[in-house]
């Protein structure tokens, strides 16, 4: 019998994305074929604190590849990538560059449009900016009601705000700025939102069935993620045969416009009666729960959950020469 590889599966950590990063390790664990891998989950801390599993296996040299199954700032950001390159771990998904460009929507908006890529249009502004403005309607001057302010730097739909008046818009800043001392406003739009998931290489990735998200209200906020159980997605979308591949070669574009490696979830938004394809943001770690939906464009292509996980686990290795 092939000796198992010992992988690493961390999650949590401090950012606020740290329940869906338990949820999602919980799904890659249970999923890991038994036969090619012997898991071995290791929970990063609120503050920062490694369990102490990590540090042994290391130590004996019994970890052959780490899955960052982590979101947001700390494990999505470049941050503990970075640490386990100066380990020499082998590891699962985009590198330190693509992880630091993805997380940060100013800096990914920047990259996409300097490469030609339309994304939505939007304003973004500093904590220091918001608190000594004279006239803070100049800051959002560019853009019209509704409006959706965010955080620059977090995911999971945490610290986002659908805004309608001046009045609102104080309310959803100074939120927003409780996660990220960078906000960002976007432009409202009457679209659907669409998905695709990117794996592979930097070189020859391929893209995943469009998926659509089914949003009841106005924008689809944590609690539908996460807490209701509403169906999240229509899989594959209904959409155009030439906007489907428009989407998929867009989410390739995205990919290696900010040298992508391993996987990524690259999400839309598709204002029908214009014909404009807007890209939102890519995501390097998308949510691995039951709910989500990078895994279920590539089951609804033929490619399973397990099958997925190996994938992604064999693309760390090549990228490691191991």
């Amino acid at each position: 019998m092939t000796e198992r590889l010992r992988v690493a599966v961390l999650t949590g950590g401090p950012s606020a994305e740290h329940e869906v990063s338990l949820q999602s390790a919980r799904a890659v664990l249970d999923a890991l074929p038994r036969d090619r891998y012997d898991p071995v989950l290791v929970l990063i801390d609120r503050q920062c604190g490694w369990s102490l599993e990590l540090r042994r296996e290391m130590a004996d040299n019994k970890i052959d590849i780490v899955f960052p199954v982590m979101h947001g700032p700390f494990g999505e950001d470049g941050v503990v990538q970075g640490h386990l390159e100066t380990l020499g771990l082998p590891y699962v998904g985009c590198g330190v560059m693509a992880s630091a460009i993805a997380m940060d929507k100013t800096v990914m908006r920047r990259v996409f449009a300097a490469d030609g890529i339309q994304v939505i249009p939007h304003v973004w502004f500093t904590a220091h900016d918001w608190h000594t403005s004279t006239d803070r309607s100049d800051l959002v001057k560019s853009l019209d009601w509704p409006m959706y302010v965010k955080p620059a730097n977090m995911g999971s739909s945490i610290g986002i705000s659908r805004v309608t008046s001046m009045a609102e818009l104080h309310t959803g800043v100074e939120l927003a700025l409780r996660y990220d001392r960078i906000v960002v406003v976007e432009q409202g739009i009457i679209a659907r939102e669409l998905t695709c998931g990117v794996l592979g290489d930097h070189d020859t990735p391929d893209a995943s069935v469009v998926v659509e998200l089914n949003v009841r209200g106005d924008w689809l906020d944590y609690e539908e993620k996460y807490l209701s159980d509403h169906e999240l997605a229509t899989v594959p979308a209904p959409l155009p045969e030439p906007i489907t591949k428009e989407i998929r070669e867009l989410s390739l574009h995205a990919y290696r416009a900010i040298g992508g490696y391993g996987l990524s979830r690259v999400d839309f938004l598709y204002e029908e009666h214009t014909g404009r394809l807007y890209l939102l943001e890519i995501n390097t770690m998308p949510g691995f729960t039951p709910r989500s939906v990078f895994a279920r464009g590539w089951e609804a292509g033929g490619l399973s959950y397990p099958e997925l996980l190996s994938r992604l686990i064999d693309l760390g290795l090549a990228r490691s020469g191991a």
